[in-house]
C-alpha cells in the first residue's frame, strides 16, 4: 500500500506539510517476510537516516542471502554474510535510500 499527500482525501491543515509535497510518501506499507513494515516520507524538513539500522531475522540462510542481496542492490555492504560467534549468519549493509540494515540469523537452539 502507498499513498502520496497529494492522494490523500482530506487535505492537510495549511502549514502541515510543505507545500510541494504531493508526490512524497505519506503512508506506505509492505511486507519482508511475515513482517509489516509501515514508511513514511515524514511532514517536513530534512531528515537523515543515521545513529540507527533495522535488523530482519531470517529462517534459514537460504532467505539471509535472499533478503541480504535485494537490500544490497543499489547501496553498499558494510559486512557481507557470515558466521560469527553470535549468529551462523549475520551481514550488514545500507540500502540504496541510505537505510541501514543488519540480517542475522538467530543460533540453532542447543540442548544441554
Amino acid at each position: 500500500m502507498m499513498m502520496r499527500f497529494g492522494e490523500s482525501p482530506e487535505p492537510p491543515p495549511p502549514g502541515a506539510v510543505p507545500p510541494d509535497f504531493d508526490n512524497k510518501i505519506m503512508h506506505a506499507s509492505f511486507r519482508i517476510g511475515s513482517s509489516l513494515i509501515m514508511a513514511s516520507d515524514g511532514c517536513g524538513g530534512e531528515s537523515t537516516l543515521s545513529g540507527f539500522a533495522l535488523s530482519i531475522i531470517p529462517a534459514n540462510k537460504e532467505d539471509a542471502t535472499r533478503m541480504f542481496n535485494a537490500l544490497a542492490e543499489g547501496g553498499s555492504v558494510t559486512m557481507p554474510l557470515g558466521e560469527t560467534f553470535f549468529s551462523p549468519c549475520f551481514g550488514m549493509l545500507k540500502d540504496r535510500f541510505g537505510m541501514e540494515w543488519m540480517i542475522a540469523m538467530q543460533p540453532a537452539e542447543q540442548t544441554a
